[in-house]
């Protein structure tokens, strides 16, 4: 996909995301502690049955389970020199389960580590670690690049420089955030987005954070700033810890839906759910804006 396709795309209306992917993966047996990305191809049906499950909700766009596929990410795991295998992989299972029924994203994420001066690593480590990985997801033939759960602006403008090092695919990016706005390796979204565009960001918006009834401002003023589209990604409301440890989500997928509608009406025009979603959440969403 290029850029241009992807502005076509946006330009015929609200594009639609998938949900959750980890949360899920969990509810289907994945323990926690471990690499998601070696589960999923130890399990390659549990993910394709539920990304197929996504695109017959009306999910147009997918995200591979490359999440923390990245060189710093999987020295957690000591699989640091399998990145091009596990991505390569990773996709293809992807591809496999959906065949063209919707377009596949590589995923990309934070390392959680704090950049200089804050911290040790250096902005040529991460950019380096990102193009390593981005490298492979275009040589396994992605159709864009989506950086997700973002923490903090010096990262994700890493992940963009790396993009467009490699290649000429849009480049998505959203981060999480606290409830004013705050990213939580300092700055806020508002300053932050506006930055990300000027880079060459093709859509910024947030993800994860919070559930949709407490975006509404910050969606409409990132529309405001913005000339590229705004992503909303939220979590199906607020989370509590149950009884056996497990988070359960406040918003059942009307609610979900419903909020979500008020976030399009002020601005958001790629959307979809993260942690607590399922693809009835995606269909809930799909059936109320279409």
């Amino acid at each position: 996909m290029t850029r241009q396709q992807f502005d076509e795309l946006t330009a015929k209306g609200v594009v639609i995301l998938d949900g959750a992917t980890g949360s899920n993966l969990r509810k289907a047996g994945m323990p926690v502690g471990i690499s998601s990305e070696q589960w999923v191809l130890e399990n390659p049906s549990v993910l394709q049955e539920l990304q197929r499950a996504y695109v017959d909700a009306g999910s147009q766009i997918v995200y591979a389970p490359t999440f923390a596929a990245n060189p710093i990410s999987l020295r957690n795991f000591n699989l640091q020199d399998r990145v091009a295998e596990l991505n390569t992989k990773l996709v293809k299972i992807c591809k496999d389960g959906i065949g063209n029924r919707a377009l596949v994203a590589g995923d990309i994420t934070t390392t959680g580590q704090l950049m200089e001066p804050r911290g040790t690593l250096t902005y040529n480590e991460l950019y380096e670690a990102y193009q390593e990985q981005m490298k492979a997801l275009v040589d396994a033939g992605v159709d864009l690049l989506i950086a997700e759960t973002m923490i903090g602006a010096d990262e994700t403008m890493a992940v963009i420089d790396a993009a467009h090092a490699v290649c000429d695919l849009p480049i998505l990016c959203s981060l999480t955030m606290q409830a004013d706005g705050s990213l939580f390796f300092g700055g806020n979204i508002f300053e932050t987005a506006p930055m990300l565009e000027e880079m060459g960001a093709d859509a910024v918006g947030i993800n994860c954070s919070t559930g949709p009834d407490q975006l509404e401002n910050i969606i409409q003023n990132l529309a405001g700033s913005l000339s590229v589209p705004v992503i909303a990604k939220p979590n199906a409301g607020m989370p509590v810890i149950d009884e056996k440890g497990n988070a359960v989500y406040s918003m059942n997928a009307e609610e979900f839906a419903h909020h979500m509608k008020v976030l399009i009406e002020n601005g958001a025009s790629v959307v979809g759910g993260c942690c607590g979603t399922t693809p009835s959440f995606i269909k809930a969403l799909h059936d109320t804006i279409r």
